[in-house]
């Protein structure tokens, strides 16, 4: 067989490896295609999920969970320095943040702080690894491609609003280092194309997403969908995929399309947003994605993440120059994170949104991975700092880690579970698993602990073998 057709377009390359993906890992058995019932349906207290991701690992004791205060000098034992940046007060009496996250700070009362997550033991600690265990609850390899959480959120649940995309990923772009171990997890796997990611990797040019290419009249781009449909089906999908494959792909494209021609796309272009709130959420590609995901929440979407981007040893990654780093991070996130809750509270959609902001593990100066579980030093970390690039958390710290909730459910104004003030700071109260997390976000939209599909002749769950709780100190009674 001569595959020299696929050559023809770069395109074709480019779409075969997520295809054949596709193709191997099956699809669900017919029973289970949305719209069926799930058993033992439960209420929902949110529509729509927002997920802020902390690209990189963001140190827990120089955000959320701050410690003892150790100022830069020439000289100190690096034991000793658990925060680089002094503790501020929160709204919640007796909590505190690290500086720079004020305005974060000031919008605790509408939601819960955890401070006791606790990643997975995989071994070597690898960026990738961990971001695509939070992503999809299943640690790699699988022997099926693995679903992301807002794949299942947009199989089981479906659109909220029909035009707008169900599953929109804002700012993570895959032109940079580790993009192809990024893709792995920016994908609905087995469940199909149509449940996939609608990617927007700048927000300041999401307009350019729905909408044709300057100087192409109607006539001209209805032209190139056929064209892009028939080289789609003499892809190695369209010629080798199930009908369900295909089905799935030829609806995916049927939503992109539709979109385009729709007044829901003006979500998308952010000219649109009054100056003086634009002025408060543009801090960059990710304070725009907040932006973004606010209209979109007004417009119906379902599931939305935001990323402050992953690249090696950029943004979060913090290998060196931690503290100097943190100060430009807290100053990207902080106003647009406050905003975006005050916003949609404003609005009325907070009550039906959940707001999840996470990182895939914290950090720490000294240790690697667990006290208990230590695991190959990647920084090289001196017992004394005479330079400053080393006063920072700069190690993988597995232990504990922040995660903040806001909506949809959710208590206000809670804090769940604690952490040691010496190091190591390590979780010490009410430990909480990512399967744990997945599915109080589940709870939250209605979605049953024992919901799966079947895939290679057995369950596949949204968390694994079903055995994921929600946790009900978090979540507000009969809400």
């Amino acid at each position: 067989m001569s595959n020299s057709k696929w050559n023809r377009r770069r395109f074709l390359k480019q779409c075969s490896g997520a295809s054949l993906a596709a193709m191997a890992a099956g699809a669900p058995i017919a029973g289970w295609l949305p719209g069926c019932k799930p058993v033992n349906k439960i209420n929902s207290s949110a529509d729509t999920v927002i997920l802020l991701w902390m690209a990189g690992g963001v140190a827990h004791t120089e955000t959320f969970d701050p410690k003892r205060y150790s100022p830069f000098e020439k000289g100190m034992d690096a034991n000793r320095v658990l925060s680089t940046f002094p503790a501020v007060p929160t709204k919640l009496d007796g909590i505190y943040f690290s500086e720079g996250l004020e305005k974060i700070g000031q919008v605790m009362d509408k939601g819960t702080l955890i401070r006791s997550y606790t990643a997975a033991d995989m071994g070597h600690i690898l960026h990738a690894r961990h971001q695509y265990h939070w992503h999809t609850c299943y640690e790699p390899p699988q022997t099926v491609a693995a679903p992301h959480i807002g794949a299942w959120i947009a199989y089981l649940q479906g659109p909220k609003n029909p035009v707008i995309p169900a599953f929109i990923d804002i700012g993570q772009r895959f032109t940079v280092g580790e993009a192809e171990e990024l893709k792995a997890f920016h994908t609905a796997g087995f469940l199909g194309n149509e449940f996939g990611p609608f990617i927007i990797p700048d927000p300041s040019q999401g307009l350019d997403a729905v909408r044709p290419p300057v100087g192409m009249d109607a006539k001209r781009f209805e032209k190139r969908n056929q064209l892009y449909t028939e080289l789609v089906n003499q892809s190695p999908l369209g010629e080798f995929g199930s009908d369900y494959q295909k089905e799935s792909l030829k609806r995916s494209m049927e939503q992109s399309y539709r979109l385009l021609n729709s007044p829901e796309a003006k979500a998308f272009n952010l000219s649109l947003e009054p100056k003086e709130s634009y002025d408060i959420y543009n801090t960059g590609r990710f304070g725009l994605g907040c932006l973004m995901a606010k209209r979109l929440t007004q417009q119906g979407a379902r599931f939305i993440s935001v990323t402050t981007e992953y690249e090696p040893f950029f943004g979060f990654d913090t290998h060196e120059n931690g503290h100097t780093r943190m100060v430009d991070m807290k100053k990207m996130i902080d106003a647009p994170i406050a905003q975006l809750i005050k916003d949609l509270e404003q609005s009325g959609h907070l009550d039906r949104t959940l707001i999840i902001l996470a990182s895939e593990f914290s950090r720490d100066m000294m240790v690697e991975g667990k006290p208990d579980f230590k695991v190959q030093e990647q920084v090289d970390q001196p017992d004394v700092l005479h330079d400053m690039k080393f006063y920072g958390m700069h190690r993988h710290f597995t232990d504990a880690g922040s995660v903040l909730l806001f909506g949809g459910g959710i208590k206000k104004g809670f804090v769940y579970g604690k952490t040691a003030d010496e190091r190591p700071c390590k979780t010490i109260e009410n430990p909480v698993r990512i399967d744990q997390l997945h599915q109080t976000i589940y709870h939250c939209l209605g979605i049953p602990e024992e919901t799966q599909v079947e895939i290679e002749q057995r369950p596949f769950y949204t968390t694994p073998d079903g055995k994921g709780k929600a946790i009900p100190e978090l979540l507000i009674k009969n809400a």
